[in-house]
């Protein structure tokens, strides 16, 4: 759509689009120009849209937040699943990822081998040295929050501790990556160069993606990525960083049984930390953590 100058620019703001989005769109069109991928306005988000994310996050955080403090062996994934359906519910929230797809509970919890998607159960009872990543997702007033968290459960073993720590880290280098106009290509091989030169394999299938007004939007976000390819980061894109990072080789499978959970092909340890972040002028503001 072309916007006459005078006009009020198309991201609601109010203004003129000559003072607001012009120079923006005069950038996304020169580097469409020059062949890289570049976002669409609808999933650029406005500063309406990132203050309604951010509320949304507040939710999704408390739950994480809970699940820190009261998480130990003998507890169950379902606790969890109940201590994340009861917080998210009482703050005016929606889990996420109730019924998303056919997914049957409130948040995924994920055991050592698994690398995602884990269903919580009040068979999975937690144990002395297991790692557990819990990925929590809010919806409020529209408005998605995504974020996950690892959890080392009493005594871990020091290279699965490690892993954890790393992972962790990985997180911290792809958010050191994140430049206005540079590429996701550009973050996703920071993250892979780091976790390859901690002796780690990054799995390739599954990955980040754009959220916000939805639960998955564009861009996919892969971290086996080369520099300066995949989307570029413009000011107000809005998207995960989530490395899925395996102890051992990078395959995976998923469980024929239940059609959800991933576990690592050579059952090696697999850890994840996620953030939900946007785009900003001058690098980026985190969103949920």
């Amino acid at each position: 759509m072309v916007f006459g100058r005078n006009s009020q620019c198309w991201c609601g703001s109010g203004l003129k689009y000559k003072n607001c989005h012009e120079a923006f769109d005069e950038k996304i069109a020169e580097f469409k120009r020059l062949g890289y991928k570049v976002p669409g306005h609808e999933i650029i988000k406005t500063p309406e849209q990132i203050a309604g994310t951010k509320k949304s996050a507040v939710i999704n955080m408390a739950c994480l937040d809970y699940v820190g403090k009261h998480i130990k062996a003998g507890i169950t994934t379902q606790d969890i699943d109940d201590w994340v359906s009861k917080i998210t519910k009482d703050m005016g929230g929606t889990p996420a990822t109730l019924g998303y797809e056919g997914f049957p509970k409130s948040v995924c919890t994920s055991i050592n081998s698994q690398v995602c998607h884990g269903i919580p159960s009040e068979e999975d009872v937690l144990e002395d040295g297991d790692i557990i990543n819990v990925d929590c997702t809010t919806i409020l007033d529209g408005y998605y929050a995504d974020s996950s968290r690892m959890f080392m459960i009493g005594d871990v073993a020091p290279e699965a501790k490690k892993l954890v720590e790393d992972v962790h880290e990985a997180v911290r280098v792809g958010l050191a990556a994140v430049k206005p106009w540079k590429t996701l290509g550009d973050m996703g091989h920071a993250v892979n160069e780091f976790c390859k030169s901690k002796g780690y394999s990054v799995v390739r299938e599954i990955g980040g993606h754009g959220v916000g007004l939805d639960f998955h939007e564009d861009p996919w976000v892969s971290y086996v990525t080369e520099p300066n390819t995949e989307m570029v980061m413009a000011p107000g894109l809005m998207f995960t960083i989530e490395p899925m990072v395996n102890m051992g080789k990078p395959d995976i499978f998923i469980d024929a049984e239940n059609d959800w959970t991933v576990y690592t092909d050579d059952d090696s340890l697999s850890a994840q930390w996620e953030v939900q972040l946007v785009v900003t002028d001058d690098g980026y503001d985190l969103i949920s953590w």
